[in-house]
């Protein structure tokens, strides 16, 4: 059942990039999206955990993008996981990367099973969001509130030498 939804949201979600012209999101169950957290190779990831009704989150996404923007010549990877319901990302999710020009990638977590996964991402994560994990092969730094510029370039420079 679980598979035939993610199959009719692949396909209105195709459907609605041909009309619209917008990018393709992909929407992951949390086991087929937990392999991302777990990369051990060269690149630094910082992922973040947002929704386009909190009003933090949407805060702090132009701070995020300008760290992508700073570090884009390096192994530096951004992945913005949206926690919005995959039945209205054509009326929420999508009109808000267009017209917040999001150039990160980002995906579609639609899991309902959030007290499983959530200790998944990191065991002192509360459930709350912004949250953002920033990890390498070496090393990982779990952050649950808001973030800015300032404070992900420190972080980033500081323990994981960019």
């Amino acid at each position: 059942m679980v598979m035939i939804r993610i199959v009719i949201i692949l396909i209105l979600s195709f459907y609605f990039l041909i009309i619209t012209g917008q990018r393709a999101v992909p929407v992951y169950n949390f086991d087929s999206f937990e392999p991302i957290l777990n990369k051990k190779n060269d690149t630094v990831y910082l992922i973040n955990f947002w929704a386009t009704w909190c009003a933090p989150c949407r805060k702090e996404l132009p701070e995020i993008e300008a760290i992508g923007e700073k570090f884009n010549d390096r192994k530096f990877k951004i992945i913005l996981v949206s926690l919005d319901m995959s039945e209205t990302l054509n009326k929420t999710l999508y009109p808000f990367l267009k017209n917040n020009d999001i150039k990160s990638e980002v995906v579609v977590l639609d899991d309902v099973h959030s007290n499983v996964w959530i200790n998944k991402v990191d065991s002192s994560w509360q459930g709350s969001i912004p949250a953002t994990l920033i990890f390498s092969k070496e090393k990982r730094i779990f952050i649950e509130k808001p973030v800015n510029f300032q404070y992900l370039d420190s972080l980033l420079i500081k323990h994981f030498n960019l």
